[in-house]
């Protein structure tokens, strides 16, 4: 199944939304085809595109040309099917030079995916609005989880939602909000969740146990930078949704000692 099958309907979503709240919503839809074209394992026709996002094909259309022009999108002459131009390089590596949080967070990835045995990523943070993984190292052995560098997520889903929760300055009310919207394996209760949070908070860590994904228990550690909330945050993903106690810990304490290195590192 290809990715503008199974995002599609959130893909729709995410746009309406910010076709809704936004004050360019021209940009928003720029915006949605670069997301989806980045996420598509091939190039995608005009009819895909504005299928998946529930665009008026005129419309996609119209945002196609415009993304072609600054050489964002390419074309295909023969077959008229789009994907990514070299041109979105341009502001990658741009945001790279100004972003030296992936870098710094590899090192550390990669010595614990080594040590402990999980997958680990390096996310940053977008407020409440959505996270995004900027950096991976897998686990060794013949299974592992991955999750690719760019992919997005709710801001306050799993273990990092919670780190979000806890050492944010954010009312219940609004915490409750965004997590109504929230769609998980296995949903736990707001009230639940906000004792995870709590816990969070006094421990420094989080965990989501088999929440969001059912089978496989998510950690995270929050970083700072040079604001009073966290601006990344280093994650973890383990097998099982029932680790022990120990493995919790040890998993946990060392995402904190990471987080703490790598906050100093940042200048908070």
């Amino acid at each position: 199944m290809t990715a503008v099958v199974s995002g599609s309907a959130r893909d729709r979503r995410r746009l309406d939304k910010s076709v809704r709240e936004s004050k360019a919503p021209a940009i928003s839809r720029a915006a949605a085809i670069l997301r989806l074209l980045g996420k598509s394992e091939g190039p995608l026709t005009l009819q895909a595109i504005a299928s998946a996002l529930g665009l008026v094909p005129s419309t996609c259309l119209y945002t196609l040309r415009a993304l072609v022009a600054e050489e964002m999108v390419a074309v295909e002459a023969e077959t008229k099917r789009y994907s990514l131009e070299a041109g979105v390089l341009t502001l990658a590596r741009q945001w790279l030079k100004q972003n030296s949080f992936p870098d710094l967070v590899q090192p550390y990835l990669n010595e614990l995916s080594r040590d402990l045995g999980v997958t680990t990523l390096g996310v940053q943070i977008v407020g409440l609005d959505h996270i995004v993984v900027v950096a991976t190292a897998k686990a060794s052995g013949n299974f592992h989880l991955s999750a690719d560098v760019g992919s997005r997520f709710p801001a306050l889903i799993s273990a990092t939602g919670r780190c979000i929760a806890a050492f944010g300055s954010y009312s219940e009310a609004e915490l409750g909000q965004r997590f109504t919207n929230l769609r998980w394996d296995n949903p736990p209760l707001f009230e639940s969740w906000l004792l995870q949070v709590a816990e969070t908070r006094q421990r420094g860590f989080a965990l989501d146990a088999g929440n969001y994904i059912e089978g496989i228990s998510v950690l995270a550690a929050p970083v700072w930078k040079d604001q009073d909330v966290p601006a990344h945050a280093v994650v973890a993903l383990a097998l099982g949704a029932d680790l022990e106690a120990g493995r919790v810990e040890l998993i946990g304490e060392s995402l904190s000692e990471a987080a703490r290195g790598l906050s100093q590192k940042l200048g908070a």
